[in-house]
């Protein structure tokens, strides 16, 4: 392979916690390396820790979607965001938005919220026990808790809930027919456009309810609710699977957190560098901008590598050890720049309560089949497991 010869995205895991070994292979040689895409556009991989902050924190890289070339087989075509979906919008419009949610998310309430978040972990871990073992986790535990705590945030009625988690795991499918993904997307779209009137007539103590207060249209408001509902149930039902996977594949660690309750932040945030269930993200040039040595072509999409960056010893020593007494200040697990991840206090209070309730609930939990068996998210946008099948002692 030559140094101008363009790549495909490495996606083959040579364990299930573990990035692919060629982007550590790119990163020691070629932090940023041409990149091939599906539709045929070439444009750039990056897999260096500094290199990955340095596009992200940059406003000369869009994150605009109608401009993104995505590096895997997708059915979706570029577009741009509707109104409400800031994620995928630059500066002001994103800004504008954010602003308006800024508030709802603050690391004060966040924590105010711990108390109900506590009750949530442990009325499901209730629900697990009395189910007794063997049990699927994700179905048991890591899905329900976070989207009974997004729902309740949003003001989601109860009998909606299984549906909207339903067809939101659809939207995360790459390989979904596109016809499929667009009636899910209807279908959360259409009980969202009925709840916002419904907030805006009679208001309770939910965020939405909160936002029908603000300049925001119906289209907005539901738009805005649907992709915090989507954001808010996979990303952190996979980081509580998926971490307890890797807690119970490395014992000495599932010691530290059993042993040293105080370290639960700590925990959470090495778990975050070293799973990184976000594959990557996409940012194109609105100008030449140099990077690492290459000229980066206006018009052309670079690809960050968060589990390549999360991964790289200059940054952090023996970056393949979990080590959860680590100081893991400076991953990109929940982004970097003015896209950081806006839920992401909430996604570490849930972890917080979550993974050592669960251990100190069922200090014998083990893996149900061998760990080979475990079926992975490798055909999904957010890394993760399909299931976990796990087991426990039962007290007689």
């Amino acid at each position: 392979m030559t140094e101008t010869e363009a790549i495909s995205l490495p996606t083959d895991r040579p364990t299930p916690f573990d990035p692919p070994d060629d982007l550590n292979k790119l990163r020691e040689t070629r932090p940023i390396a041409r990149l091939a895409y599906p539709d045929g556009h070439r444009g750039w991989l990056v897999t260096s820790h500094a290199l990955v902050r340095e596009v992200l924190a940059d406003r000369r890289f869009s994150a605009r979607s109608e401009l993104r070339h995505i590096p895997i087989a997708s059915t979706s075509a570029a577009q741009p965001s509707p109104p409400g979906m800031f994620v995928g919008m630059d500066p002001p419009e994103h800004t504008r938005y954010r602003h308006l949610l800024t508030g709802e998310f603050t690391v004060r309430r966040m924590r105010l919220l711990a108390e109900r978040i506590e009750e949530i972990t442990k009325e499901q871990l209730d629900l697990m026990e009395r189910q007794g073992p063997p049990a699927d986790l994700v179905q048991t535990f890591a899905a329900p808790v976070p989207a009974v705590v997004i729902c309740e945030l949003l003001g989601v009625p109860d009998q909606d809930r299984a549906r909207f988690m339903a067809e939101g795991v659809k939207l995360m499918r790459p390989d979904l027919p596109q016809e499929e993904k667009i009636s899910a997307f209807l279908a959360m779209q259409a009980h969202m456009r009925e709840l916002v009137p419904a907030k805006r007539a009679e208001p309770t103590d939910d965020m939405l309810s909160g936002l029908t207060k603000s300049d925001l249209t119906d289209e907005e408001l539901a738009n805005i609710g649907f992709m915090l509902l989507g954001a808010g149930l996979d990303t952190t039902a996979n980081m509580l699977a998926l971490g307890t996977f890797a807690l119970l594949r490395h014992p000495d660690q599932l010691t530290v957190l059993r042993d040293e309750p105080e370290r639960a932040e700590q925990v959470v945030e090495e778990l975050l560098r070293y799973l990184s269930i976000i594959p990557f993200l996409v940012r194109t040039a609105l100008e030449d901008v140099e990077l690492g040595g290459e000229l980066v072509r206006k018009g052309e999409t670079v690809t960050v590598s968060i589990p390549s960056a999360n991964r790289d010893p200059r940054r952090f020593p023996d970056p393949d050890v979990l080590d959860l007494r680590r100081d893991t200040g400076g991953h990109v697990g929940f982004g970097h720049g003015v896209h950081q991840c806006l839920g992401q206090q909430l996604a570490r209070v849930e972890m917080q309560a979550g993974y050592p309730a669960l251990f100190r609930r069922f200090p014998s939990l083990r893996l149900a089949v061998e760990p080979g068996e475990v079926p992975l998210r490798t055909d999904m946008l957010i890394y993760g497991v399909h299931s976990l099948p796990v087991t426990w002692d039962v007290a007689r």
